[in-house]
């Protein structure tokens, strides 16, 4: 699915316009994830053919419902189980050849390259095929704020803002690295810089 796995699919569709769901898979600790999501069933290969009609017979039940009935319970389930949107917390790339593990942490900033984006990790740079506004919406805007439309950074390597000319600022990252802020992007990462502040 192009990268994606059922869980994204959901995620991307949104909880109102989701079909009945029946997750089939071989890992059992996606189990509560599945009903998380608002799943229907979840069917843990190897499953035998009694299994396979029991969760066909709920699907069918579920089919007659009258479409508010569905609606309705839908809306009881959000409230007693509030949605919880999941961000990204590892990241996976390949280079030389290799897999390497990051934890999204562990990013000091990211860069648009084109159809690219390009991490930063302490001295080391990474690409991925996946375009900064798809990956933007993958990480938590509590841990990283969008400078300008062509860098996103981790607010936690953020060392110091100076200013700079035309009253523009520059935030100045752990390791020396200076970017530039954007006017339409300041006072979110303001902001965030204040209420670290705050909650120290």
């Amino acid at each position: 699915m192009s990268g994606l796995d059922g869980f994204d699919v959901i995620e991307a569709i949104g909880v109102d316009a989701m079909p009945i769901v029946v997750f089939a898979t071989a890992h059992q600790e996606y189990a509560l994830r599945a009903f998380d999501a608002q799943a229907l069933d979840y069917l843990l290969k190897p499953f035998d053919e009694d299994r396979f009609r029991r969760a066909l017979d709920r699907v069918r039940r579920e089919l007659e419902k009258p479409a508010q009935a569905r609606a309705d319970l839908q809306e009881v389930m959000r409230a007693v189980r509030p949605e919880r949107r999941r961000f990204l917390q590892r990241v996976v790339v390949t280079t030389a050849g290799r897999l390497v593990f990051l934890k999204a942490t562990e990013i000091d900033w990211l860069e648009a390259s084109g159809n690219y984006v390009t991490l930063h990790v302490g001295r080391e740079t990474y690409l991925l095929r996946e375009t900064l506004t798809a990956f933007d919406e993958k990480l938590d805007p509590e841990q990283f704020v969008r400078l300008h439309r062509s860098a996103i950074v981790n607010v936690e390597r953020i060392r110091q803002l100076l200013p700079w000319s035309r009253g523009e600022q520059m935030a100045v990252l752990h390791d020396g690295t200076q970017l530039t802020i954007g006017r339409a992007f300041r006072p979110r990462l303001l902001g965030m810089m204040s209420n670290a502040i705050a909650g120290q």
